[in-house]
């Protein structure tokens, strides 16, 4: 019985013991690799500092999630210089790789959009698309290429204007042709898109080395460039984007609340209704709402401009247009005043932004509208408040003059007497007698000059 007993338990140790080496020998299943992680933007509109708000949170998000790549898909027809260089420089200073893809089909990266797609690590665009034209613009400045002088000039040299022009034409060549050497790209052509504003489609800028590859869509982007190796701040990073899984970055409040206030237009209504308001405050104190919007108007208005290439004289002349018409409300200038007001907005609204980037102007239209409106409205409010100031008062003490009562106690040509339900203290001839009605004849002080209501004083008093 124990023989039997001792040999079953032998054979039930040596089949864990055969068990446990066979797991020993068959080779445990690998896991399968995670996969990448891809951070996808999208800038479309006119490149100004929400877009660079936006492509920063972009980057950094793509940093803190250890993305395999960021792409920014790109549709836009430039932009301010500014916001262009603070996207180019967060580009460069990315630890992950980034890729401009130009998309969707129809889609451009004109002007600022050509600069940043040179500055990135990958540049790709759609089969329907275009890219180029890159002239710096400003007002005032012609965007032909860059003038050449003359040969039998006199002497003299180029006018300012073509000074600056030849200025900015070498510091933009200067600044694409550096960002083609970094990223051994088509620095020739970029020269000529900031010199003579060409452009490319598609097909032509893959052709000449402008651009990596064409692609169809985001997936089809991320299955050209895995496996490439590409230069970032850390060094080489060789590219995983096969089977990447995809993070839309979307526009938070804050982009938004940029992008709306940063809109020259929106910007200079909101300085007008920040005047409107402040003004009809100060002329009806009390009625505070007008006040506080007008505050919050003109606080938007200014934190939205002060991010915008601002023109100073051209803010100058708006606010001495409005300070004209405020004093033709006041002043009998017969309209002198007021057309001069007029004027002085409307210059000052066309020099507002120091800028023709697209996206970035005042229409006429809204100029003319906000020019008729405002003369409008500040010569109705200011008109109801010089009414106002030429009504006689309704209330206090000097309302009393004219005012009758009854004498209470009176001696010595001083007195008490009752008068519109009030008991003032009053002064007047000493030939007055308690119970006798009086009349106010002026104020002195607090106290009141009067005579009988006849207004015939007593011959003692005479």
């Amino acid at each position: 019985m124990r023989s039997a007993r001792a040999w079953l338990t032998g054979l039930v140790l040596f089949a864990f013991a055969a068990g446990a080496a066979n797991a020993q020998a068959v080779p445990a299943t690998p896991a399968a690799p995670k996969p990448g992680m891809v951070v996808l933007m999208e800038l479309e509109g006119a490149i100004g500092p929400a877009s660079v708000d936006y492509i920063r949170r972009g980057l950094k998000q793509a940093d803190k999630e250890n993305a395999r790549l960021a792409v920014i898909q790109i549709d836009t027809p430039g932009g301010l210089d500014a916001s262009m260089r603070s996207i180019i420089k967060d580009i460069l200073a990315s630890p992950v790789p980034v890729a401009t893809f130009v998309a969707p089909n129809g889609a451009r990266a004109a002007s600022a959009g050509t600069y940043i797609l040179y500055a990135s690590h990958i540049a790709a665009m759609a089969p329907a698309s275009n890219l180029g034209a890159a002239t710096p613009v400003a007002i005032g400045m012609p965007s032909p290429a860059a003038p050449t002088p003359k040969p039998e000039s006199s002497g003299k040299g180029e006018s300012e204007g073509d000074t600056m022009t030849a200025k900015r034409l070498a510091d933009a060549s200067a600044y694409i042709r550096s960002l083609a050497q970094l990223r051994e790209r088509n620095a020739e052509w970029g020269e000529k898109a900031v010199r003579e504003s060409v452009s490319l489609s598609a097909q032509e800028a893959k052709e000449k080395n402008v651009i990596d590859f064409i692609a169809r869509d985001v997936a089809d982007l991320l299955q050209q460039a895995n496996g490439r190796e590409v230069r970032t701040i850390n060094g080489k990073v060789k590219l995983a984007t096969q089977r990447a899984e995809l993070l839309m970055v979307d526009a938070d409040w804050r982009t938004r609340l940029l992008s709306v206030i940063t809109e020259p237009s929106l910007a200079l209504i909101l300085l007008m209704i920040g005047v409107y308001g402040l003004l009809f405050e100060f002329s009806n104190p009390g009625f505070v709402l007008p006040g506080v919007a007008g505050a919050i108007s003109l606080m938007l208005a200014l934190f939205g401009l002060q991010m915008l290439p601002v023109n100073y004289a051209g803010l100058g002349l708006i606010f001495l247009g409005v300070a004209f018409l405020i004093a033709e409300a006041f002043l009998p200038t017969f309209g002198v005043l007021g057309v001069g007001g007029i004027v002085a907005f409307c210059i000052g609204a066309v020099l507002l932004i120091d800028n023709e980037a697209p996206g970035f102007g005042v229409p006429l239209w809204l100029i003319g509208l906000l020019a008729v409106g405002s003369a409008a409205f500040i010569l109705v409010v200011g008109g109801i408040a010089a009414k106002s100031r030429r009504r006689p008062l309704a209330v206090g003490v000097s309302t009393l003059v004219g005012a009758t009562g009854e004498l209470v106690e009176f001696a010595d040509g001083e007195g008490w007497a009752q008068i519109q339900g009030d008991y003032w203290k009053v002064r007047g001839s000493e030939a007055l007698r308690p119970g006798r009605r009086i009349r106010v004849t002026q104020v002195q002080g607090l106290a009141l000059q009067v005579t009988d209501e006849e207004g015939q004083q007593s011959p003692a008093g005479a």
